[in-house]
C-alpha cells in the first residue's frame, strides 16, 4: 500500500498571493507537478487546514487539483478536516472527506468521522477540528465510534488519518499546546487493534513518534515549513512545499517518504516571531 500525504495546503479564496506573500494554490500545483514521475500510489490523503479561511471556492480548487492528479492513477483522495477549516463549507464541497465511503459519523457538533477500504487496507478519517481553536481534541463520540469500527479487524490493517499530532516535537513552545488535547484518550482507543499507522499533519515539519507502539507520522505541510533551527521560544517559517509517501505491507514497513519541491525561493523566511510574539501567540490560542 502506497499512500501520497499532503496536508496544511492553506488555499485561500483567489488565486493570489496570501499576507506573508506566499500564492497557496501555485504551491499546491508545484508540489503536484513534482510528483508528476510518482507511480503505484494507491490512496492520497489530505490531512486538513486544506482552506486557510474555510472557503467554499478554496475546497472545489483543491478537489479539482487533487483529483486531476489521483485520477490517471486510479487512487481515491481522503480529506480530514484542521483547525483552519470549517465544517460547513468542507462538507458542502467534499462531503464526509470519502468519495464513496463504507460508514459516516455525523455527530451532534457536526464532526465527521468516515471508512473507506482501498486493497484491503481500511482507512478512518477523523475530525479533531475544534472552531476557533488551533488545538485539536477528538470528542468521545468519535472515540466510541472509532473503537466500533476497529472492533473488526481489517484484511491487511487499518489506517487512522486526523490533523492534529498526538505527539510533540518539544523543540518549540507552541506544539505542545497547539497538537491534539487528548492524546491518551485516543491511545486507549486504538489499544489492541489493527492501526498500523496514524497519518497528521498541523506542525508544517516532518515528525516521527509512536502512540501505544503505532507509527505517528507528521508530514511537513504544502504551503510552506517550519524551520526548527530557530532559538527555542521563538518561530520561523520558510518557503518550500512538501509532502509524504507512506508505503505499507513490505518487511521494513512503514516506510516514511519526504518529497520537497524545487521552489527557486525555497528557503526564505516567510514570517518569523520572536520571543515576545511567540508566548503572545500561545497565551491567545493556547488551551
Amino acid at each position: 500500500m502506497r499512500t501520497l500525504q499532503l496536508s496544511d495546503t492553506h488555499v485561500e479564496r483567489t488565486d493570489a498571493p496570501n499576507r506573508n506573500g506566499v500564492n497557496a494554490t501555485d504551491s499546491l500545483r508545484l508540489m503536484l507537478a513534482e510528483l508528476r514521475h510518482l507511480r503505484d500510489v494507491d490512496a492520497v490523503v489530505v490531512t486538513g487546514d486544506i482552506a486557510n479561511a474555510g472557503d467554499a471556492e478554496a475546497y472545489a480548487v483543491v478537489r479539482e487539483l487533487v483529483g486531476e492528479f489521483a485520477r490517471p492513477l486510479g487512487a481515491p483522495v481522503f480529506y480530514t478536516t484542521g483547525n483552519h477549516d470549517e465544517r460547513e463549507a468542507f462538507g458542502k464541497v467534499l462531503g464526509s472527506g470519502h468519495a464513496e465511503p463504507e460508514a459516516v459519523l455525523e455527530t451532534d457538533a457536526a464532526e465527521r468521522a468516515a471508512v473507506s477500504t482501498v486493497g484491503g487496507y481500511r482507512f478512518v478519517t477523523l475530525d479533531s477540528l475544534v472552531p476557533g481553536k488551533v488545538y485539536g481534541r477528538i470528542g468521545a463520540a468519535q472515540l466510541d465510534w472509532l473503537r466500533g469500527v476497529l472492533g473488526t479487524p481489517a484484511e491487511h490493517g487499518t489506517v487512522l488519518a486526523l490533523h492534529h499530532p498526538p505527539i510533540s516535537l518539544g523543540l518549540s513552545v507552541t506544539q505542545p499546546v497547539f497538537g491534539l488535547l487528548n492524546p491518551e484518550e485516543l491511545a486507549a482507543a486504538i489499544r489492541g487493534s489493527d492501526v498500523r499507522v496514524v497519518l497528521t499533519g498541523h506542525y508544517h515539519l516532518q515528525l516521527f513518534g509512536l502512540l501505544e507502539s503505532v507509527p505517528v507520522w507528521v508530514t511537513p505541510g504544502v504551503v510552506n515549513r517550519i524551520d526548527l533551527t530557530t532559538p527555542y521560544g521563538t518561530e520561523r517559517a520558510v518557503r518550500g512545499a512538501s509532502a509524504s509517501l507512506v508505503e505499507l505491507g513490505g518487511p521494513a514497513s512503514p516506510m516514511f517518504h519526504t518529497f520537497h519541491a524545487r521552489d527557486p525561493r525555497a528557503h526564505e523566511t516567510v514570517y518569523q516571531l520572536d520571543e515576545e510574539r511567540t508566548r503572545a501567540v500561545v497565551e491567545e490560542h493556547g488551551p
